[in-house]
């Protein structure tokens, strides 16, 4: 977790230049978690619309014959399970997933269902984050069961960067069967806010 709050402030100081270079004319009031609740939406429209191109019968796809790996439509009832799990934790609420796998599902309708309500349930709690709120510390249980206090940012982080992983093994899978993954699109494609 110590890496993840190194991340936190990495991104508070790289923030005010970048946001210089793109041209904006005043800083947002909280650039930290602006820029985290807006890398967080273009990673979900990323994840969802690339989702929603791979037809169902793929959605078993492993890129190799080993069982340890998951297939693409695992990867996404593991992201719904971890963004339940961390933005629960960020939230200070009951996880609303708690006792569901979502990695168990293999319906294509469904997984996109479920994926969206989780990342709707996390947009909730990166929307109301300041760069205030992020520092607060809050309790989360770890795998291992034992408790450990972070700050409610650093979390948030975590999640943000677990979604871009696995994004990136998605665009994988869909490489292997030539589909363009959502964030390859020409941008015509894409819409103007994305350009």
């Amino acid at each position: 977790m110590k890496k993840a709050f190194i991340v936190v402030l990495l991104g508070i100081v790289l923030v005010m230049p970048a946001a210089a270079q793109t041209g904006q004319q005043s800083s947002p009031k909280d650039p930290m978690a602006t820029w985290l609740h807006n890398a967080f939406n273009n990673n979900r429209k990323n994840i969802e619309k690339s989702a929603e191109k791979v037809p169902e019968a793929l959605y078993g796809l492993r890129p190799g014959p080993q069982m340890e790996v998951r297939t693409f439509g695992q990867i996404l009832g593991h992201l719904a399970n971890f963004n339940y799990l961390w933005c629960s934790q960020a939230k200070g609420e009951k996880n609303p997933g708690q006792g569901s796998d979502y990695e168990k599902l293999s319906s294509k309708a469904l997984l996109l269902r479920t994926l969206d309500d989780a990342f709707t349930y996390c947009d909730g709690v990166y929307a109301a984050l300041t760069d205030a709120s992020g520092l607060e510390i809050v309790t989360v249980t770890q795998e291992n069961g034992r408790q450990a206090q972070v700050p409610r940012m650093s979390l948030l982080v975590l999640n943000y960067g677990h979604n871009n992983d696995h994004y990136g093994n998605l665009v994988t899978y869909m490489r292997i069967k030539s589909i363009v993954p959502a964030s390859s699109e020409p941008r015509s494609q894409q819409p103007p806010s994305q350009r």
